[in-house]
């Protein structure tokens, strides 16, 4: 046993060895790799330093001097010095390529130098943008590309700015005036480069409430130049980040990743470029601000911003080249490595920059010139564009340019608010204007109407005056305050052409309206604008019209877009609309919003743009209200006596054949005799009673047709006298040009003493017509009425027994003597059995009451149509099948209720029966 044991410890004792043997070899191999790998690291760290520091200023730096001490270390230098003559052997000619380079991505302004250009306007119109912009040059040893030692080698150095990158710049001790001039230099040749108004600078300097670069205060008095609060960093920075929302969004909308790919796409420049420089001091902003800048700096650069940011510690996102000064004359730049230093270009002659900027700003202020006209909103060619994708106009200037309005898939309806006098009807007049100058009648179809009570559209209608008219216009409507009927008219017949045009796509299988014009070429399919002024009038009540017309304009705002229907609605104040409470639908679709000076509630809430707007401005908005989408624009004065008119006739004058508009005049009543529902009745085998003008997009009469079915027989209602002798009168009339003369005979009855002339009128236009006329004495009216009741067995004609005022009739009526029947009683078979035998009752009763006991039980069957006058509605409900009437009177309007026709009943104007003094 013990001699087992004593093996069995000598073979652990031996392993024991033998492991840690091989642990110690293990240890000296990983204590030999890290000390190889610490040497490995040692020498890239020192390559780092002397690449960061140059190789000619390698021994300069203390930091490089001490690692060199190491002896290890000694071939570090000699091995970079063959990589850099390695390279600089293959690089032989790279100084030529390089100026050619420079020569040729910095054209112009950019590369060339100052006397070349300093002191010239631009004549760049933005569209392109040179790649780089000379910054100075350098210089490398001519032995090193194999030319004789000593020999110099200069090449131009420049850097990207606009649409390529972002630039820090860093200064060194007592070097502030080398980058200012350096900027200076940059800022000059950009702004020498392009056209005034291309390029706008924004300047922020942490340490200086002014003189911020002095040379460019001329350009401070324009538009091109920004001077910020060196407190107010962040409204800088929102101010860029909602233009960056706004121009990818308008970028996005179009199709396109960025502002430059927008641009050369359309050969437009869409929108200025914008440089901001910032000046910091060398210590970290604060976090907010920092996080902003970053944000800011990552969209930048696609939004047409470019940032240059002096001693402003940050990494920004995006593409960003650097330069760093070494002293008032060199500097270093990413552009061409640590390892060659930049001799930078000398300052601008102080008194020639100020000069240069002084002309770059006094061409700015001549291109923006004074207040423009209504004309300059117009195209050297009326009617070349189509409205396929959208519609797009200038409606004023800002600084110059033009600010348009685009409508179309992504901004499909507009909400324009302004108080009274802010110059909305003006704006109306300058967008429809620009609009109907620029798409000719078959792409563009206007439907205008303006509820508040005056004639702004008026003229786009022919008048006396004027015979001409917008020929884009299809339905102009005026002075409805009191008609909401005709806005609901109108968003019905959107409705219908909504549905009209997506049963169109249907077919075609395509989703919107550029699609089915590009499917169905031969059809019809211009873009629809409704213009509602006023809006809110048609929400003005409790009742059903403002029920439907809300669902209907609910339902445009949200389908109509991709049929091409747009609504633009107008109001002086939108806050009080509680038809829309809780149903914000039809402003979130309003995405366009138009703010007049002092409009409340039409922006975003935030935005307090509309407060400060001076006068003749407004405030354009593609954004739904937000701030970023602002866009302030002057307004021509386009509503100035003739201006207007001069531009509808030109387009009157082009489009020559296009039908005129429809015209509703809500204060004026329609003339019976220029009705082409009256002028083109003839002869019919169904005659119909015309009772007035219908509230509807078409100009269409609405009537009762007098067949010989039960009940055909009208009733006017109301103590109204004028409407009721004009319904009477239109009734009459319009039955006479339905018969041959001798085919029908009037007999025409009137108790009411102030009616008799109207009466005797009528009868003569009726006799001159060709057809019998019997004017009955109201004290024989009960015998005629036994007479034609007699006579019904034996109809040779058609009668019409038209009786004026018949509860003044009624006493004589109802008598009779014993055992016979009266006056009433014949009328009642009249009434009864008098269709059925081609005759028909057209009477006027000044009462529901007298009308209920004329007709007697039952008898309200026996009248089939009625139109009230100022009857309250709850007093129709029986002559109504029993529905609620919602109806309150007023002048010059009744509510006309057919039963074979209507399931309830419809407003209609009864046509204007000429007085005496009229004619």
């Amino acid at each position: 046993m013990g001699r087992r044991s004593s093996e069995r410890r000598g073979r652990v004792m031996a392993a024991l060895d033998q492991l840690r043997n091989r642990i110690g070899l293990a240890l000296g191999a990983a204590r030999n790799a890290r000390t190889a790998a610490e040497a490995d690291l040692a020498k890239l760290e020192l390559e780092q330093l002397i690449v960061r520091a140059g190789m000619e200023r390698a021994d300069e730096d203390p930091r490089v001097a001490e690692r060199m001490r190491d002896p290890a270390m000694a071939d570090v230098l000699t091995w970079l010095g063959s990589v850099r003559a390695q390279f600089y052997g293959e690089w032989a000619d790279g100084p030529k390529r390089l100026r050619e380079l420079v020569t040729a991505a910095a054209p112009g302004p950019a590369g060339r130098p100052p006397g070349d250009w300093l002191g010239r306007v631009g004549t760049n119109p933005g569209v392109r943008a040179p790649e780089l912009w000379r910054i100075g040059s350098s210089t490398v040893d001519g032995s090193a590309a194999g030319r004789t030692p000593g020999t110099e080698l200069t090449f131009d150095v420049a850097v990207p700015l606009l649409d390529e990158s972002h630039l820090s710049i860093t200064s060194a001790p007592r070097t502030r005036e080398a980058v200012d001039a350096l900027v200076e230099s940059l800022l000059l040749r950009v702004l020498s480069t392009f056209e005034p108004g291309a390029v706008k600078v924004h300047l922020w300097d942490v340490g200086q409430l002014t003189a911020v670069l002095p040379n460019f205060y001329a350009l401070s008095r324009t538009s091109a130049l920004t001077v910020h609060d060196p407190a107010r960093l962040v409204d800088l920075l929102d101010e860029f980040a909602g233009h960056i929302r706004r121009i990818h969004a308008h970028t996005m909308q179009a199709g396109h990743t960025s502002l430059r790919a927008l641009r050369e796409a359309t050969g437009k420049r869409v929108e200025p470029w914008r440089i901001a420089v910032l000046y910091g001091n060398g210590e970290d902003l604060p976090p907010e601000q920092l996080r902003d800048l970053k944000r800011v700096a990552s969209g930048a650069l696609d939004a047409g911003i470019s940032l240059i940011l002096v001693d402003v510690p940050t990494v920004l996102g995006g593409a960003v080249e650097t330069i760093s000064l070494l002293d008032d004359r060199r500097a270093i730049s990413s552009m061409t490595g640590t390892d060659l230093v930049v001799n930078l270009d000398p300052p601008l002659p102080a008194g020639q920059a100020g000069t240069a900027a002084g002309r770059i700003a006094e061409a700015l202020v001549a291109k923006q010139g004074g207040p423009r006209s209504f004309p300059d909103l117009l195209p050297t060619e009326f009617g070349r564009e189509h409205s396929g994708r959208e519609l797009r106009a200038p409606v004023g200037f800002h600084e110059g340019e033009p600010v348009e309005v685009v409508i179309g898939d992504a901004t499909p309806h507009a909400l324009i608010g302004g108080p009274s006098g802010s110059g909305k009807t003006n704006f109306l007049y300058a967008l429809l204007g620009s609009l109907a100058a620029r798409y000719p009648p078959d792409e563009l179809s206007l439907y205008l109407l303006d509820f508040k009570e005056g004639v702004s559209f008026a003229g786009l209608a022919p008048g006396r005056k004027d015979e001409s008219w917008l020929p884009h216009a299809r339905l102009v409507g005026v002075n409805v305050n009191t008609d909401r009927e005709f806005g609901l008219a109108l968003l019905r017949f959107l409705a219908d052409e909504m549905r009209r045009r997506s049963a169109a796509a249907k077919e075609h299988e395509v989703t919107n309206l550029a699609e089915l014009r590009e499917q169905d070429p031969g059809g019809h399919w211009p873009r629809i604008v409704a213009v509602i002024d006023e809006f809110q009038y048609l929400f003005a009540g409790r009742d059903t019209v403002t029920s439907l017309a809300t669902s209907l304009l609910e339902d445009i705002a949200r389908r109509g877009r991709s049929q091409g229907i747009h609504l633009i609605l107008a109001s002086q104040d939108i806050a009080g609309i509680e038809a829309f409470w809780g149903k914000p639908a039809v402003f979130e679709q309003c995405t366009l919003r138009i703010a007049m000076p002092k409009a409340r509630r039409v922006l975003a809430e935030a935005n307090q743009a509309a407060v400060a707007a001076p006068r003749w401005h407004a405030v354009i908005n593609h954004d739904s209200g937000v701030a970023h989408g602002n866009q302030l624009a002057h307004v021509p004065d386009a509503s100035a006596k003739g201006v207007f008119p001069a531009l509808q006739r030109k387009l009157w004058e082009r489009y020559a054949g296009q039908a005129q508009p429809r015209l509703f005049d809500g204060a004026h009543a329609p003339r019976l005799d220029t009705s082409p529902a009256f002028t083109g009745l003839g002869p019919a085998a169904r005659p119909f009673a015309l009772v007035g003008q219908s509230i509807d997009v078409a100009d269409t009469a609405r009537g009762a047709e007098m067949s010989g079915a039960p009940g055909r027989n009208l009733a006017v209602l109301g103590t109204s006298t004028r409407e009721a002798l004009s319904i009477l009168d239109s009734a009459a009339r319009s039955l006479a040009r339905q018969y041959q003369p001798g085919e029908v005979e009037f007999v025409l009855a009137c108790p009411v003493d102030a009616c008799r002339s109207a009466v005797t009128e009528l009868a003569d236009r009726l006799t001159a017509g060709g057809h019998k006329v019997d004017v009955v004495d109201p004290g024989d009216l009960p015998d005629r009425c036994a007479t034609l009741a007699a006579e019904l067995s034996d109809v040779r004609t058609h009668r019409m027994l038209v009786l004026y005022g018949v509860d003044a009739a009624l006493p004589a009526l109802e008598q009779k003597a014993p055992g016979q029947q009266s006056g009433l009683d014949h009328l009642r078979v009249l009434l009864k059995q008098g269709p059925g035998k081609g005759l028909h009752v057209l009477g006027w009763w000044r009462g529901i009451a007298r009308l209920k006991d004329t007709l007697g039980f039952g008898g309200t069957d026996d009248i089939g149509a009625w139109a009230a006058l100022d009857v309250q509605g709850n007093e129709l409900s029986p002559l109504c099948a029993g529905q609620v009437v919602h109806w309150a009177p007023r002048p010059g309007r009744a509510l006309f209720f057919d039963r074979t026709t209507h399931s309830s009943p419809e407003v209609v104007i009864p046509f204007h029966r000429p007085e005496p003094d009229d004619e």
